[in-house]
Parts: C-alpha cells; structure tokens; sequence
C-alpha cells in the first residue's frame, strides 16, 4: 500500500505581531513564533485560548487586525495557500460517494483517469474505507467521515496540513485510528499542525508544542522537554489538571 509521500523539506511558519481585536478586548495576541521543524506540532490550551483562531490565521482564513502570518518567508497568496490543507473539527464532505470526494481532488490535480484509479485506491486503503468506496459520503459514520475528509486533504499533496479538534467528537476507537493517520502521514514528511485541549493526546502525537492560553502563546518547546519541565505556572496548572487563571 502506498502511504501519503510529503516533500523531504520542512516548510517554516512564521507569524509576526500577529492581532485580533473583538469590541476592544484583543481576543488573539502573538508577538512572535516559528513552526519551524518536522512535526507534529500540537497547539494545546483550555477552550476558549485562542487556538483554532490562530490556525484560521495560519492558513489564511482570517485576516488579523495587524501583523502576519507567512510561510517560508513568503505572504499567505493563493499560491502558497495552494500548498496546504485544513481539515475541521466537523469534517466538510461533498454530495457524493466516498470514492467521489477524492476523486473531485484528483481531478483537479490534473491526473490522468489510470493515476486517479491508483491513488484512489491507495487513498481509500490507507484510510480502510475501500469497502465504502461507492457509499454516500454523508453516510458514514463519525470517525470514517473524520478519515476521509484527512484522506481528502492528503489527496492535495500539501506540504502543511492543518487539523483542528479532528478527534474531539469521536470515540476512543475512532480517535486511535485518526491519530493513527497523523503519525503516519508525519513520519512521511507531512509537515502536521494540530489544535487540541486534550493533553493525553497531545503526548501521543506531538514533536513539539505550543501552549496558549488568553489568546496568547505562553510557552513553546519540544514535547518531551515542555511535559517533563514547563518553565510557565500556568502550563504547569494545565498539565496537573488545575485551573489556568
């Protein structure tokens, strides 16, 4: 089975002042941070720390009230934006079959009908729905919904992929094999960047991490360094399972 193939190179993520206001209350405030190695990158904090607002910003679906975001010091064009892919908390599918939804990608990549057939299948494969291939898309239930919309974004060949909460509705089972699919697409190249409040999780997958809280980033390092010695108290707080105020 063929697994998802990323570029060798590690895309740099730089944000710089970046700022988002809401009725004079600054809802996202990150003066500086580097996404810069092999991932996966966790952004971890309690509900309400601003994380999925700063990943609308790094993949450009929300435009700040001041600073930036870029991608190896390039600005978020279109074209960058191309490079990568997001996936939701709820994932988005088309009105159609599951082979159906990767096929709308492959088709748009411009690939042949025999090399949509064999990436196809390795897709459905590598995601265990190959059985579901003609069943509705909507069909399915929350976890194989979940695998395919992540199939569907790797179908792009992005050098980025931006998952936000992707297992926060699914069952212990169906988390497994999303994460799973992370680690995998990870250790092929895939530069991941990933939002959660769930710390177990976040020990599972991440290379580094990146904790927020307030809208601001608090503390940023290596997993293994940042779970075994937070330097900031209120990362301390969350990692005891304490109240960050």
């Amino acid at each position: 089975m063929r697994d998802y193939q990323a570029p060798s190179d590690h895309p740099i993520i730089s944000v710089r002042g970046l700022c988002i206001a809401r009725d004079g209350r600054a809802i996202l405030d990150v003066d500086h941070l580097d996404l810069d190695g092999p991932g996966p990158t966790i952004i971890l904090g309690p509900n309400g720390a601003g994380k999925s607002l700063l990943l609308r910003c790094l993949h450009g679906l929300i435009t700040p009230d001041g600073g930036a975001v870029s991608q190896n010091g390039q600005a978020l064009t279109d074209q960058v934006r191309a490079g990568q892919a997001m996936v939701f908390q709820r994932p988005v599918l088309l009105r159609r079959s599951v082979a159906g939804n990767l096929d709308f990608v492959l088709r748009r990549r411009g690939l042949s009908r025999v090399a949509r057939k064999a990436e196809r299948e390795a897709l459905l494969a590598q995601g265990r729905l190959a059985d579901k291939a003609r069943q509705s898309a909507r069909s399915l239930s929350g976890g194989e919904a979940q695998r395919l919309a992540i199939l569907r974004a790797l179908a792009c060949k992005p050098a980025v992929l931006f998952l936000d909460e992707p297992t926060s509705a699914l069952d212990p089972e169906a988390t497994q094999e999303v994460e799973q699919m992370v680690l995998r697409a990870s250790g092929q190249g895939l530069r991941v960047v990933m939002v959660t409040h769930d710390i177990g999780q976040a020990r599972r997958l991440a290379r580094e991490v990146v904790m927020m809280h307030g809208g601001r980033v608090i503390e940023k390092g290596l997993a293994a360094q940042l779970f075994s010695g937070p330097q900031n108290d209120l990362t301390r707080r969350f990692l005891s399972g304490g109240l960050m105020v």
